[in-house]
């Protein structure tokens, strides 16, 4: 992908990975469009100079109103990215967990889909552009205090394989963004001095998506030991080391 000339969309991207890139995609030369539901962060992004959408992924409306207002502003747009999503852990003993599955499965699988579906006629008919998709590490190597994320997000994965095979031959590229932990704020990084600064994993995203063309998956390299655990053999152990985490839930000591 040639970043330097792109009309990019990044929804989900009011702050940490996907505000990171949106600005990297800027600063690299293309126009940039943020979109996301608070409106006192869209207000300080666009004091930035990006150009910015209020949209909620839950609500099918609100991306149709997104899209609207996006392509009657950037007509040209050829690059969609899905950010949104949340992370909430669950105790799956307590029914009271559904309401957080629904949550996340709304947020990170049907809006992601919600998204997709608003604008690939325009990028097919264009026919050319880029979809990406945002899965996880994950996605492919479950952390079991937040069961729904990583089934949202193994979802949005299988999701990503079939929207490929089906827009073969339109011009239309999908590509999956599949982070590691990333450490998006200081304190990020003291409670998992494992996660990567953000800064250094943005740059190896940008420099993964100037490929041509641009790869199927973009996996930097401390994602690696997530996304082939089970070809490695490595899965029941790193299972096991994960589900450590789950002490943090009451009456688990």
């Amino acid at each position: 992908m040639d970043i330097t000339s792109r009309t990019v969309l990044v929804v989900g991207a009011t702050s940490g990975i996907g505000l990171e890139l949106a600005r990297r995609f800027a600063a690299a030369g293309s126009t940039v469009v943020v979109g996301g539901r608070r409106a006192d962060r869209l207000d300080r992004i666009a004091a930035e100079g990006l150009a910015t959408v209020q949209v909620d992924v839950t609500d099918l409306d609100s991306v149709g109103r997104a899209r609207d207002t996006v392509l009657a502003t950037h007509p040209g747009l050829d690059t969609v990215v899905t950010m949104s999503g949340v992370m909430i852990p669950e105790d799956l003993r307590d029914p009271a967990h559904f309401g957080t599955a629904e949550r996340t499965i709304d947020t990170n699988l049907l809006g992601t889909i919600r998204v997709i579906d608003a604008f690939t006629p325009h990028l097919i008919a264009r026919g050319a552009g880029t979809i990406v998709t945002v899965t996880s590490g994950i996605a492919f190597l479950p952390f079991p205090l937040m069961p729904s994320y990583a089934a949202s997000k193994a979802g949005v994965h299988a999701y990503s394989e079939a929207l490929r095979a089906q827009l073969h031959g339109t011009g239309v590229e999908v590509s999956e963004l599949v982070p590691p932990a990333v450490a998006t704020e200081p304190e990020h990084l003291r409670a998992n001095p494992r996660a990567l600064r953000l800064d250094a994993f943005a740059a190896e995203v940008m420099d993964l998506l100037r490929t041509d063309p641009t790869p199927p998956e973009i996996l930097v390299r401390g994602v690696l030991m997530h996304r082939w655990a089970e070809r490695d053999g490595s899965y029941p152990e790193l299972v096991a080391q994960r589900s450590r985490a789950l002490a943090m839930l009451p009456d688990r000591q």
